[in-house]
């Protein structure tokens, strides 16, 4: 089949738009009504287009804030471990402490054993060092230090007991 020639293929210009050899009058318009917000399109882009670059300056604005947050949550999560380091480390040392003719010390023994192998999450408990009381019926036991340190400058004492009925013969 042969192929038309070219000026049956092609179609007539719009109204509004220019042909080829056109003036560019409706065209021009036609942008300018965009411009001025007359059509959809142009509404878009004068309500849009004048806020061009405002993202860099909004992050720029609203990061230190989100930074704030995220270090303090890090921070605040560092305590609770610190706690419950402390906690698991008092309650270590009661178990020890309580049995029936425990030496002196074997609570204190053992929440240093623990504490050594637990890590840096409660930093300056040897300070004041793991400290046991053993009455006839009660064992407690209390465990001090701060919070590792994430935002510098920032920690938190924390200071953990735990107490337990010391095993003895009774009649």
């Amino acid at each position: 089949m042969a192929r038309p020639a070219l000026a049956e293929r092609s179609r007539p210009a719009p109204a509004d738009r220019p042909g080829p050899r056109g003036s560019g009058r409706p065209l021009r318009r036609a942008l300018l009504s965009i411009r001025r917000g007359r059509t959809a399109a142009g509404r878009r882009l004068t309500r849009y287009g004048t806020d061009r670059g405002a993202n860099p300056v909004e992050l720029a604005v609203v990061m230190p804030a989100i930074l704030v947050l995220l270090f303090g949550s890090i921070q605040v999560a560092a305590w609770f471990v610190a706690r419950a380091t402390a906690l698991n480390a008092a309650q270590s040392a009661v178990n020890a402490q309580r049995v029936h003719l425990a030496p002196p010390g074997a609570g204190e023994a053992r929440a240093v054993a623990f504490l050594t192998t637990a890590g840096d999450w409660l930093v300056g408990w040897e300070q004041p060092g793991p400290a046991c009381v053993t009455d006839t019926t009660e064992v407690t036991c209390t465990v001090t230090g701060r919070s590792l340190s994430v935002v510098p400058g920032v920690d938190f004492a924390v200071r953990q007991t735990a107490h337990g009925t010391a095993e003895r013969w009774t009649g």
